[in-house]
């Protein structure tokens, strides 16, 4: 049983299945995927403990950022691999002071560090992928994603980034809601809750998005291509 599966109560389990939530999706021929916020604001450094990436990063998730990015790097080389839009997102500062935040919260009145909004470099965005800046937490909330999507004919969107509860749910929810099948790479994604991790992933996968692994995802998108044509 996955991990996230494990902290809900058996009964719940029980009752989402009888009212006909879950079930797999299949995965289409044109995907693409969309890596949600992992920038030093969400990571903090590799080195940092959680204290000491919130202290220097309010919005910090610490040494579980560092734990997930190798799984992450393997996904984006994936989808570069196929040929794959590869999208990323990150807060829109300069745009903040007249749009609102996306969150609320004291420590969000706290100055940012000059780089919180920078993408590490082991997942760096190559020339020709986008970099999109939003404002709210969803990456559709008035932003042309949708457009986008729908422009290149997408037919599945793989979801990864941070947090977990936070920009990458609403943005599942969204996406879904904009008629695109979801797909969240749980292994992909974290958080700086456990319980919430873990508690999001499960209504992800009951309502709005299949839940895979990396290795799940790699073996339905991998072997699509070895098949016979």
């Amino acid at each position: 049983m996955k991990e996230w599966l494990a902290i809900v109560p058996e009964a719940e389990r029980r009752t989402y299945e009888n009212a006909g939530f879950g079930g797999d999706l299949d995965i289409g021929e044109n995907t693409a995927l969309i890596v949600i916020d992992v920038t030093y604001g969400f990571t903090g450094k590799p080195e940092q403990t959680l204290d000491e990436a919130i202290a220097e990063y309010a919005t910090a998730c610490g040494p579980v950022s560092w734990e997930t990015m190798p799984r992450i790097q393997r996904l984006i080389a994936m989808f570069r691999e196929l040929g794959r839009p590869v999208i990323y997102t990150r807060s829109a500062p300069d745009d903040t002071p007249y749009t609102g935040r996306a969150t609320k919260g004291k420590r969000l009145d706290r100055i940012f560090a000059p780089d919180a909004n920078e993408i590490p470099d082991v997942i760096a965005p190559k020339q020709g992928e986008w970099v999109l800046e939003k404002t709210k937490a969803s990456a559709f909330f008035q932003t042309p994603l949708a457009s986008y999507l729908v422009r290149k004919k997408i037919d599945t969107v793989i979801v990864c980034g941070v947090s977990t509860s936070g920009c990458v749910r609403a943005s599942v929810v969204d996406c879904m809601s904009n008629g695109f099948p979801t797909v969240v790479v749980d292994d992909c994604c974290f958080d700086r809750s456990q319980f919430a991790h873990s508690a999001n992933l499960f209504d992800m996968n009951a309502k709005y998005a299949t839940v895979l692994s990396l290795s799940e995802l790699e073996q339905k998108m991998l072997g699509k291509q070895m098949q016979p044509s």
